[in-house]
């Protein structure tokens, strides 16, 4: 997965588990893509400092996604839901078909929040 769009990730899930300093320096960095310098000027602090900063952010958002899994299981349920989509979008697949893959990808999602 690019870099920019994991950080984004990672940060819409665990965001709010980051201080108000945290987010707003990585908002900046992530979202607004400011540069180390212009961070380190906005918030009166070292380009080093912002660097430190931005790799302890993310090494916690890292290690919240390795402790509960929430984009991997996510990305299962998606994947699922578009299979989903797929049969019932398809004229071939008469609705015994469509009502039996109902009621796997339930089965799978239910097992996938449990």
């Amino acid at each position: 997965m690019e870099k920019i769009v994991e950080q984004g990730l990672l940060y819409d899930f665990y965001g709010e588990l980051l201080t108000d300093h945290q987010k707003k320096v990585y908002e900046d960095a992530v979202y607004n893509d400011l540069s180390l310098v212009e961070i380190a000027e906005e918030y009166d602090i070292s380009k080093q400092g912002v660097h430190d900063l931005l790799r302890r952010c993310t090494k916690s958002l890292e290690g919240y996604e390795d402790k509960l899994h929430m984009i991997e299981r996510t990305g299962r349920i998606r994947e699922q839901l578009s299979e989903l989509s797929l049969c019932a979008k398809d004229d071939s697949c008469d609705k015994e078909v469509l009502v039996t893959k109902i009621n796997e990808v339930i089965g799978k999602i239910t097992e996938e929040l449990s």
